[in-house]
């Protein structure tokens, strides 16, 4: 998928902000496009008066972030947490309400330890993180905290390679990834979403319910951690007779070109009303709670009441007690996660030069169970 011209444009910006100045052969192969796509944007740039061009150079016209770029490649120590200029970028997906409690825990621990706080808003597309964090490192941030979009296992992969490469100390935030990949021994901070299914499982088989749908989200690290926990889960579990997973929403999956092959041929998957009478289901857990509101107002208008004839859990829970109907809801630890990542990226950032690095730490909490109307006995009614 090519990538939109506004997001290269950022890339470009933030690569000669950070460096003071850059060929454009070398842009150009950086970005894998060609020569003249280079020369076109640094015109474009260059004309808004975002940069200066030269005979096959571009260079910067901000001072300070091209004195601190030259400062970091001649080695001059970083601001300690509580100096003056110590600053830290955090890096989140737009329209992203989840991550922004996960933000506002972090921006306490930081706040607190005296560190300047440099948030960049990365736009909706594949591989909008890079640019926002080649600004953050041209402005000179001593570490980052970064929850990337990753709405496919190939927008993952494909920032395997940068990311890992980062010369500041970096912690994921709600993210894990993929075993033995080139992030597995970077710190990060999640949520265990195996655990917080096992919860909405168990609260759903103490009252009863047999027959058990999943509708979840299918683009996101999260989403996909929540489906292959309700499989294993209901797989392992004797009371469960039966269960399903299909989408919360149809438009919740990532591009074709972030997924596998066989994934992007699929056949549509049912609708999670359908799927549920058919498969004569008692109960759902949904992901995520938007997804879920919108989902029980549909039951509320096919004569299906909630929690009398279904029970519903959502998983999230940023806004699924405001129904008309509070959703009992998985309640991830989101504000804690924000605060556990800045608390380690703290540590890391405190150690002296000489001081043999500290272990890497892949940290997970808990989620618990909110339960409120929408889960319920079974009745007659369902079964």
């Amino acid at each position: 998928m090519r990538e939109p011209v506004d997001l290269r444009r950022q890339r470009i910006l933030g690569v000669v902000r950070s460096r003071g100045a850059v060929r454009v052969g070398d842009l150009a192969a950086e970005l894998d496009v060609s020569v003249v796509t280079v020369r076109r944007d640094v015109e474009e740039l260059a004309r808004a008066g975002h940069l200066r061009r030269g005979h096959g150079v571009v260079r910067s016209l901000v001072p300070v972030e091209e004195a601190g770029a030259a400062g970091a490649a001649a080695g001059a120590p970083r601001a300690r947490p509580g100096e003056d200029g110590a600053a830290i970028g955090l890096v989140v997906p737009e329209r992203h309400s989840y991550l922004f409690e996960t933000l506002h825990g972090a921006r306490t621990v930081l706040e607190e330890a005296g560190m300047r706080i440099a948030l960049h808003i990365a736009p909706a597309v594949s591989g909008g993180e890079r640019p926002m964090v080649e600004q953050a490192l041209a402005s000179g941030v001593q570490g980052l905290l970064i929850a990337p979009r990753w709405r496919g296992l190939g927008a993952e992969e494909a920032d395997y390679g940068w990311l890992g490469s980062l010369d500041v100390p970096t912690v994921l935030m709600e993210r894990r990834p993929r075993p033995g990949s080139a992030l597995h021994a970077l710190d990060s901070v999640c949520s265990d979403h195996w655990y917080g299914v096992h919860l909405a499982v168990e609260h759903l088989i103490s009252l009863g319910h047999r027959r058990i749908v999943l509708g979840a989200r299918d683009d996101s690290p999260t989403a996909r951690a929540v489906r292959a926990a309700f499989a294993a889960i209901a797989a392992e579990r004797a009371e469960v007779e039966d269960w399903a997973v299909t989408l919360s929403s149809p438009t919740a999956v990532p591009e074709p070109a972030e997924r596998p092959r066989s994934e992007s041929e699929e056949c549509p998957r049912p609708d999670v009303l359908d799927l549920m009478r058919s498969r004569g289901a008692t109960a759902a857990l949904l992901h995520g709670d938007v997804d879920a509101l919108m989902l029980v107002q549909r039951f509320q208008e096919a004569g299906i009441r909630v929690p009398e004839d279904f029970s519903v859990v959502a998983y999230d829970d940023v806004v699924a007690a405001l129904g008309s109907t509070p959703l009992t809801a998985v309640a991830p630890p989101k504000t804690e996660v924000g605060r556990a990542a800045a608390e380690l990226l703290l540590h890391r950032l405190r150690r002296s030069a000489g001081e043999r690095p500290a272990p890497v730490r892949r940290i997970e909490l808990l989620p618990d169970l909110q339960v409120r109307g929408s889960t319920g006995p079974v009745s007659g009614a369902g079964e």
